[in-house]
């Protein structure tokens, strides 16, 4: 996918921007957790489907789904749901949480008195804590989990133990709740580096091919750059077109007030009214 589609969602122009069958990849959720019962309902979707497949002699490769939330949302009532349902049906799913160690301002220890990880015994499928900040590492767990879940051993829950060193938002202030040393300690575990080091320590990349990736990531943060603030916004008659197949009065009520309300502000142009 490219990066700038997935940006059109976040400045709130589209419902989504891209086809979730074409890419495997799902649109977003902006509500907290709630990712995590669609990755269970669409894994049981899935499952039934491969059964079907395969009584009809099919041998096409089996699939599973990968639903990635933080350990704020761990702490969500649909997280618990969705393993009882993955674990009940015995879904293809794979649950990666990226535990930062801050739920925004909260600390994980506040949150949870055990490991994350071990929450998946009380569901009775297995859980795995990773060092997230190893992409190696990562990747092969990953692997390994989807490979299971595939393979119809049930679902697998992951704990990438990592850390958020920034803030959580353009609003926060992570000196407000925690210690500026825990951040320098964990500064020295960056993932990137830690790569970087290792591919040239074991001769698996020379310095043409790291100042290629420079290259390559400066021109897609062009690319996203000039994409994003060149997107416009629709005009607001196409999203109140689109709440109801067919028109509805409150709908009709609601765009009259909108057009009112539009028309109000200084220099008011009718394509971007109201984004």
């Amino acid at each position: 996918m490219d990066l700038a589609e997935l940006l059109k969602l976040f400045r709130g122009i589209s419902n989504g921007g891209w086809d979730p069958t074409e890419n495997n990849f799902h649109l977003y959720t902006l509500v907290l957790a709630a990712q995590t019962l669609h990755s269970v309902g669409y894994a049981m979707g899935i499952q039934r489907d491969q059964k079907l497949a395969e009584a009809n002699g099919s041998n096409d490769p089996k699939a599973a789904v990968v639903a990635y939330f933080g350990d704020g949302a761990s702490s969500e009532g649909d997280v618990h749901e969705s393993m009882v349902f993955a674990a009940s049906y015995n879904a293809p799913v794979v649950f990666f949480c990226q535990n930062n160690h801050w739920a925004i301002s909260v600390p994980t220890e506040v949150q949870t008195k055990v490991p994350l990880f071990n929450r998946a015994k009380g569901y009775g499928f297995p859980g795995i804590r990773v060092d997230g900040n190893d992409v190696i590492a990562v990747h092969a767990v990953t692997e390994w989990a989807l490979e299971h879940a595939r393979e119809g051993r049930g679902p697998v829950l992951i704990e990438a133990y990592t850390y958020r060193v920034g803030a959580h938002t353009t609003a926060d202030d992570p000196t407000k709740y925690r210690e500026s040393a825990e951040e320098i300690s964990w500064r020295g575990k960056d993932p990137l580096d830690r790569l970087e080091k290792y591919l040239r320590n074991e001769g698996l990349a020379d310095e043409a091919f790291f100042e290629q990736v420079r290259v390559d990531g400066d021109k897609l943060a062009a690319h996203v750059r000039s994409t994003t603030q060149g997107l416009q916004g629709p005009n607001f008659r196409e999203s109140f077109a689109g709440v109801y197949a067919e028109p509805h009065p409150l709908v009709a009520e609601e765009l009259a007030w909108f057009e009112e309300y539009s028309a109000g502000f200084e220099g008011n142009e009718e394509e971007g009214a109201g984004n």
